[in-house]
Order: C-alpha cells, then sequence, then structure tokens
C-alpha cells in the first residue's frame, strides 16, 4: 500500500496557522473598528441617562402636584411621598447615581417642596446644565 503525502498551504512540512503579519493585519482592523464605535456608544449612554432623567422629573413633578391636590399643600419633602404612598422609593438620579442628590426646590409660602431638579453639575446635550432642567 503506497501512502501519499498532502503537502498543506505553508509547505511540506510546516503546520497549518496564521502568521504575525496576518494576526498584526486582523488586530489592526479590529482596533479601527472599535475606536469608531466607543464615540457612538457613549453617546447612547448619555441619550439614554437624559431619557431616563426627564421621565424621573416628570414622574416627580406630577406626584408633587398630586400630592399639592389631594392634601392641599405640598410635601416637606421627598420622603413624605414615599411614606404616603405617592411613590413606591425616591428613584436614583441617573448623572449621579444616588437617591439623595435631588435639588428640592421649597417654597415657605406654598409649604413645602414646589419643585424638583437633578443635584448632577454636568452640561446636557441640550447646553443646559441637569440641574436647571
Amino acid at each position: 500500500m503506497e501512502r501519499s503525502i498532502e503537502i498543506g498551504k505553508r509547505g511540506a512540512g510546516g503546520t497549518e496557522g496564521f502568521t504575525l503579519l496576518e494576526l498584526m493585519i486582523v488586530v489592526s482592523i479590529i482596533g479601527i473598528l472599535a475606536t469608531l464605535a466607543v464615540p457612538s456608544y457613549q453617546s447612547s449612554v448619555v441619550k439614554a441617562k437624559e431619557a431616563a432623567l426627564r421621565q424621573d422629573l416628570s414622574t416627580l413633578r406630577d406626584v408633587l402636584d398630586q400630592h399639592k391636590a389631594d392634601q392641599g399643600k405640598y410635601p416637606p419633602s421627598l420622603s413624605v411621598l414615599v411614606g404616603t404612598g405617592y411613590l413606591r422609593g425616591i428613584p436614583q438620579d441617573p448623572f449621579t447615581g444616588s437617591t439623595t442628590t435631588w435639588q428640592e426646590i421649597t417654597d415657605p409660602a406654598e409649604g413645602g417642596v414646589v419643585d424638583i431638579f437633578s443635584g448632577a453639575e454636568f452640561v446636557g446635550t441640550n447646553g443646559t446644565p441637569y440641574n436647571r432642567w
């Protein structure tokens, strides 16, 4: 029985695999694609946090108004809204990552918290600081 020896892509005795040059080209292409994708990803993360902030502020302001309509006065703090069942919990500020950094705007004439803003000092994509939204 005669045995034939097959010759691979790399030669008669060499093992099949990738050369260092081929690996460097692939790594370079992956690096280029990653540098193009990272800014787009970071932009989408900021936009998602802004959308969450808008929703949280809208919900908190609606709840403040509901408390005023039901009780005849604004609540003295956000924690009262949780205690009275208007909220399940104080939402986390998407930019500060805390539930305690909300800026509660009080009015002595109204007797409680009349408005709420984020505690973040960053400037939004619309050019307005988050603590003025």
